[in-house]
């Protein structure tokens, strides 16, 4: 059983990890965007806006690796959880794992498309309003 444990958590500190990556990735596309939109603000200059675009892009894509690789992680721990004690070697290859979860479906998740659809809304937005549209 002490080894099935050591295994459980050396696998839930990765999926840990991979939360914290995310939370930081988020963070970083506001700090970012905020910015990009303020220079605008300061300068009129309406091309900060569509630079604005491309990292909240970017960060988008990043931040569904991460989630991606924390879904791996997950899906490793619940096969580790019934593996028993003398099966445990301490692997922590997801590769058997990658045909069930897919880069695409981390992507389109519920949770990333509300918070980057929202940012890349809100910069659409901004660009239209720049540009006299709206």
């Amino acid at each position: 059983m002490e080894y099935k444990m050591k295994h459980l958590e050396l696998i839930q500190n990765i999926i840990n990890r991979m939360a914290s990556n995310s939370f930081l990735v988020k963070g970083w596309c506001v700090t970012l965007v905020s910015v990009l939109l303020a220079l605008e603000s300061q300068s009129s200059n309406a091309k900060y806006l569509l630079v604005a675009l491309l990292p909240a892009l970017m960060f988008w894509i990043l931040d569904a690796y991460f989630l991606r690789q924390e879904r791996l992680f997950r899906k490793l721990y619940d096969g580790v959880r019934i593996l028993d004690e003398k099966s445990i070697d301490f692997s922590m290859n997801t590769s058997s794992f990658t045909k069930t979860t897919s880069w695409l479906s981390a992507l389109l998740s519920q949770t990333l498309i509300i918070f980057y659809g929202l940012i890349s809304i809100a910069i659409i937005i901004a660009i239209l309003i720049a540009n006299k549209v709206l």
